[in-house]
């Protein structure tokens, strides 16, 4: 699947665009367009009903690292960053940090990236009072998004670094939010671009190969790149170079990264005096 190949049916169909690719899904893979409608609507039910429970709550993590992230911001408000925005790193941040506890999510499109697209659904829900099939409709279209990174690139940390899992995330995040806002599909294109571009070269370099730091706070930065992406292409502002070329871009961009930055908790932050330091208790505490 390429961003061409959707505008192109969109525009030669004037289908709207969520259709389009639950259409292409069944030409490439031979799916049911009602059937991955329908598995994609269980995955949002459960998304939000999880992002619901765990909003602003504690956790206990294996290393102790995070926990209490998501809480401290859910009680504060001063109005940086805006109901929207506040709601959205509150959710990304509390369900990361029910990842690291071992808690129950969505994988979307990964374990490390699990906070980005609940952040910016469940916003849209509570915020802005969506119904659920416009929510639907645009995680459709997030889906879209992650499938064409996927198959031109990666979604992998270990292949590609974090700019393969975060910012996969945050294209999908942008590109729904901006279908949900009523964007055209070169808003829906500039808005994951932007996205993608923003956290070209993103390491993966998670302290101890924990999915903690700086992961769980990452997740809640990313969702703030999302928003704003998907802001200035509601705006009318373009992205100069297409989506497909920029997903190019990123691949080539993963493959030059060396493997210290790729996972294996050797470079980066992980490799820091203090990271070493965190490491050696985490072991001598497990021991």
């Amino acid at each position: 699947m390429l961003f061409e190949d959707l505008k192109r049916l969109v525009n030669g169909t004037q289908l709207p665009l969520h259709e389009v690719v639950l259409s292409y899904e069944m030409l490439e893979n031979g799916e049911d367009p009602q059937t991955l409608k329908n598995d994609l609507s269980k995955l949002l039910k459960i998304m939000l009903e999880i992002s619901d429970k765990i909003y602003g709550k504690k956790f206990q993590t294996l290393t102790g690292l995070t926990g209490e992230n998501g809480f401290l911001l859910s009680k504060v408000d001063d109005g940086l960053l805006g109901e929207f925005i506040h709601c959205a790193v509150v959710t990304a941040i509390s369900m990361s940090e029910n990842n690291a506890s071992m808690g129950r999510i969505v994988a979307c499109p990964t374990a490390g990236s699990c906070g980005v697209i609940p952040g910016i659904f469940y916003a849209l829900k509570k915020i802005k009072k969506l119904d659920f099939e416009t929510l639907l409709n645009g995680f459709i279209v997030a889906g879209g998004i992650g499938e064409i990174i996927a198959a031109k690139a990666t979604i992998s940390g270990a292949v590609s670094g974090c700019q393969a899992e975060i910012g996969t995330a945050t294209a999908m995040a942008a590109a729904g939010l901006t279908y949900c806002m009523n964007g055209n599909i070169e808003m829906v294109e500039s808005a994951a671009s932007i996205s993608l571009k923003s956290l070209m070269g993103l390491v993966c370099d998670p302290v101890g190969g924990f999915v903690e730091v700086p992961c769980v706070k990452r997740n809640g930065t990313a969702v703030g790149v999302a928003v704003v992406a998907s802001q200035m292409a509601l705006a009318g502002i373009e992205s100069v170079i297409p989506f497909d070329e920029v997903v190019d871009a990123m691949k080539k961009v993963g493959k030059s990264l060396p493997e210290s930055l790729k996972e294996t908790a050797l470079g980066g932050v992980a490799s820091t005096p203090t990271a070493r330091k965190i490491l050696k208790d985490i072991i001598e505490n497990l021991g």
